[in-house]
């Protein structure tokens, strides 16, 4: 089965770089805190679901230049277009953000997003679409919608926010558009570590590569089951677990990880 090349991607939005089987994806308009574009948007959604058939890549990891992570939608490019925008084309719209969530759920690969400074609007719903969230103490974190007169049921926020950080601390971020500060978001679960500025991004990587050298098939099931099982009962979870660790034990990695075992020695994970 043929299969793409991460490293061969040219994005046009944002900057793409490929080592040792991690994909960095960096929002790179620092001038502006990297705001977001409708062709942004795009090919976010479309890389992310070009992911799934790469052989070149086991980990993404998402960032932000020049001391911000994103600060949402751009407000010449995208808000002023939108208010003048018909139903049917501002569907069209929110049908497609929607979507880039939805690839970076559906891509295998899990995602390390490396937080610093500005994360607001849609700018804060890509770490929390992420599966690892790494920030810094000057990370601020707002689901502003409100803010702007529109609903904090934006991108799957009203889904994945509450799972993440319990449902009365998503509504009081939701209603209000008030910005979490760093100590809170790693107080409440969403941060998995906070760093200094210049240890954000080795720390993110480092994850990365730890994953990247880990048994990457039964990584992307781990993913897979994570987010299948939010709608599954008990009852279907431990069917759904329980055919996808027959899958993983048929596996090289897993018999890798045996005579490894037997012998001593720490495995070598090829990923099949």
């Amino acid at each position: 089965m043929y299969k793409l090349k991460a490293s061969e991607f040219r994005p046009k939005h944002f900057r793409l770089d490929v080592a040792d089987r991690v994909a960095t994806v960096t929002l790179n308009r620092p001038d502006r805190k990297n705001p977001l574009t409708f062709d942004s948007y795009a090919e976010l959604r479309d890389t992310f679901h070009k992911f799934q058939y790469v052989d070149d890549v086991r980990v993404v990891v998402l960032t932000g230049e020049g001391g911000n992570f994103c600060s949402g939608g751009d407000v010449h490019d995208i808000i002023g277009p939108l208010v003048g925008m018909e139903m049917d084309a501002l569907l069209a719209f929110t049908r497609m953000t929607g979507n880039l969530v939805k690839e970076m759920r559906q891509c295998p690969q899990p995602i390390i997003a490396a937080v610093d400074g500005v994360s607001a609007g849609a700018g804060a719903i890509l770490p929390m679409a992420s599966d690892l969230r790494y920030g810094t103490a000057k990370t601020k974190t707002a689901f502003l919608f409100v803010r702007v007169g529109l609903a904090g049921c934006d991108m799957g926020a009203c889904a994945i926010l509450p799972r993440l950080i319990g449902h009365g601390r998503a509504s009081e971020l939701l209603y209000t558009g008030r910005s979490m500060s760093a100590e809170e978001g790693l107080a409440w679960g969403y941060f998995n570590e906070l760093l200094p500025s210049d240890g954000l991004q080795a720390k993110a990587k480092d994850m990365a590569q730890t994953l990247a050298n880990g048994p990457a098939f039964a990584h992307f099931m781990t993913k897979k089951c994570l987010h299948q099982e939010w709608n599954q009962t008990i009852e279907q979870a431990l069917e759904t677990e329980a055919e996808a660790q027959a899958i993983c034990m048929k596996t090289k990695d897993f018999g890798r990880a045996y005579h490894a075992f037997v012998a001593k020695q720490t495995p070598v994970f090829q990923g099949d």
